[in-house]
């Protein structure tokens, strides 16, 4: 046998190359003698080889349903939330769709008006889609809903995101039913689509099936729909497309996908065979898709689709300001956490925020807590109360409440009304003001409010940046929505083709499982390359405020230096400033997680030069207490 009977067996370097040529479909040659090589689909055998194995053309074109993008008119099985508060802004939602990706306007939390206003724009910039706009579940304003689905019909919206719903509830079922026309042969056809991005198999049980009569029949007495789009419906699920949203930012269970998308999958096929669709509901997949091998990972699962959230947020077409940005991409995997929920405060739902930075998501759990223990404001300790009205009121509790009383005498009169009626009532609103006002700073960039800056953030934002260290994409600037899809589901597909060469049974060099961050050339960013990134450093670098360590003639710190040492020391480690740092406060109120606590003990030994206990921090919980302990055991 000679060498052009024989092909020699790849190199990595070769594997890569020929693996990112998407649309080339390969034959796994396998040689008698355990060798292997890769050749061109269809070419003759060699002497002495068998076909093992073949691996498909696969582009970012052909992931998931083909159904769902001919439903939304769309290149790829993408999508990107419908981030709130405009996050998603029109500028986002109109690249992407130009691109031919579905993303969802961020409508939560905004005015009617600002919403038709988006409307109109996205309806002149993208007349034949694709785009959506959300609707956020607000169980306590059931008419919220129902005007902004009002307003949708009026539009013509034709795509809503519906997120957060802990129920089914009219308004959805009214913008579904209200799409709905008899074809040939009285077959329904919908010119209005749901998507609902939801977590409990219970909720999402309601949305995959027909909308029961009990929120049918009230639309149809009222006029909002009519007597035939009641009966179409019953042969419809409420929503064509269902996301699975797993641990993503904003309101989320955290719960794990691999885990929880498989039953979503059973449940539709459960209510599929019962209901017997037309056609089977689609099942998308969210949270933590941050990198190549998790949405890969969600394809593989059986995702019909993908939709990206916090990722998108720290991209040059977002609707927050640039500090928002760029503490974004500094995010790790150990900064994040939850928070109270500004929109269902009051029921104890929670939001994921990110952590470093800011203190918003200790703040915050600090009011619930005060909510939960007491029924007004005055029965509120003094001291308590002083500390709110001085760190994060910045103003007399007196004062803010005015303020609420403007806003509520516009916006929500019966709000105002149970609040002069019920002073725990009133005590909600109160700390809603702090928590609702908290994500504009935020989106603002309002730097005298950076230490309250809520950010809603997942663990995907921190996988990104992984990803992406050391790469043009390594810097806000440098990202952009339809440049990070792109490389996100042109890497999946190349996993997917390395997938199949790992499940003939070959063992593969390491390095071909990293897929660098690569956008296409024309996608780059108009204006001066971007320099990547400098790589992290291991531990975070003392602040120039930090006292020396001890002196060598033996000389140890005392309580006031020891106390310095520990305000620079966690400043750094939750990336806040110094004077955002009160002594007295426990360690526990600053939200360190174990790695934190553990890096901060493990500095101050070294600094010392001395083995502490590590029980020390449960037998004085606060920096004061602390530093006296150790200053006084010189």
């Amino acid at each position: 046998m000679n060498a052009f009977d024989r092909p020699s067996a790849p190199t990595a370097a070769e594997l890569r190359r020929r693996l990112m040529a998407l649309d080339a479909p390969l034959a796994l040659l396998r040689f008698d003698d355990g060798g292997f090589a890769l050749a061109e689909a269809g070419a003759p055998l060699p002497p002495g080889t068998r076909l093992a194995g073949l691996v498909p053309a696969l582009q970012p074109e052909d992931l998931g349903s083909a159904r769902f993008r001919a439903a939304h008119g769309l290149r790829l099985a993408y999508a990107a939330g419908s981030m709130a508060g405009g996050i998603a802004s029109e500028r986002l939602v109109t690249a992407l769709g130009r691109a031919g990706l579905l993303a969802g306007f961020g409508a939560a939390g905004l005015s009617l008006e600002r919403i038709e206003a988006a409307i109109r724009q996205l309806r002149e910039a993208l007349p034949q889609g694709p785009w959506a706009v959300n609707l956020i579940h607000t169980p306590d304003r059931p008419e919220d809903e129902l005007a902004r689905v009002a307003l949708f019909r009026r539009l013509g919206v034709t795509t809503i995101e519906a997120s957060a719903f802990m129920e089914l509830t009219p308004a959805v079922v009214a913008f579904r039913a209200g799409g709905l026309a008899a074809g040939p042969g009285g077959v329904p056809l919908a010119s209005t689509r749901v998507v609902a991005k939801l977590s409990h198999p219970r909720v999402a049980e309601q949305f995959l099936s027909p909308p029961p009569a009990a929120l049918v029949e009230p639309l149809v007495a009222d006029g909002t729909i009519t007597r035939a789009q009641a009966e179409l419906a019953a042969r419809l699920p409420v929503a064509e497309d269902v996301t699975v949203e797993a641990d993503s930012g904003g309101h989320t269970d955290n719960r794990p996908l691999v885990g929880l998308l498989p039953a979503m999958l059973r449940l539709r096929d459960r209510l599929q065979a019962r209901h017997g669709y037309a056609e089977a509901p689609r099942i998308g997949a969210a949270g933590g898709l941050g990198s190549p091998e998790a949405v890969a990972a969600a394809f593989a699962l059986g995702a019909d689709y993908v939709v990206t959230g916090s990722i998108n947020q720290a991209c040059r077409e977002a609707g927050t300001s640039e500090a928002v940005k760029a503490l974004l991409a500094e995010a790790g995997f150990d900064d994040v956490a939850m928070a109270p929920a500004a929109d269902m405060f009051e029921q104890g739902v929670q939001v994921q925020v990110l952590k470093r930075g800011t203190l918003f998501a200790m703040r915050a759990r600090r009011l619930w807590e005060l909510y939960r223990s007491h029924d007004s404001w005055a029965a509120i300790p003094e001291a308590e109360r002083a500390r709110v009205e001085r760190e994060l009121f910045r103003a007399p509790a007196d004062a803010v409440w005015a303020e609420c009383e403007r806003y509520l005498a516009a916006a929500e009169p019966a709000a105002l009304a149970e609040a002069r009626a019920s002073e725990k009532r009133r005590l909600g609103l109160l700390f809603r003001w702090y928590l609702g006002l908290s994500s504009k700073w935020a989106g603002s960039g309002d730097a005298e409010r950076r230490s309250d800056y809520q950010v809603w953030c997942g663990p995907a934002m921190a996988a990104f940046n992984d990803w992406t260290a050391g790469s043009p994409m390594a810097e806000p600037a440098g990202r952009g929505v339809v440049e990070v899809a792109e490389a996100l589901m042109r890497g999946a597909a190349y996993l997917a083709r390395l997938a199949h060469l790992r499940a003939a049974g070959l063992e593969l060099p390491a390095e071909l499982s990293v897929v660098p961050p690569e956008p296409p050339a024309s996608a780059a960013p108009a204006g001066p390359a971007i320099a990547p990134a400098a790589a992290a450093p291991q531990s975070a670098p003392q602040s120039a405020s930090q006292p020396a360590p001890p002196d060598a003639d033996g000389e140890r710190p005392d309580a006031e230096a020891i106390q310095g040492w520990l305000i620079a020391e966690i400043a750094v480690q939750l990336g806040v400033p110094e004077e955002e740092i009160d002594p007295r406060r426990s360690f526990e109120s600053y939200d360190l997680d174990s790695a934190q606590a553990l890096a901060v003990m493990s500095r101050l030994e070294g600094w010392l030069q001395r083995r502490l206990s590590p029980t020390l921090v449960w037998n004085y919980p606060t920096i004061e207490a602390l530093a006296e302990r150790l200053g006084h055991g010189r």
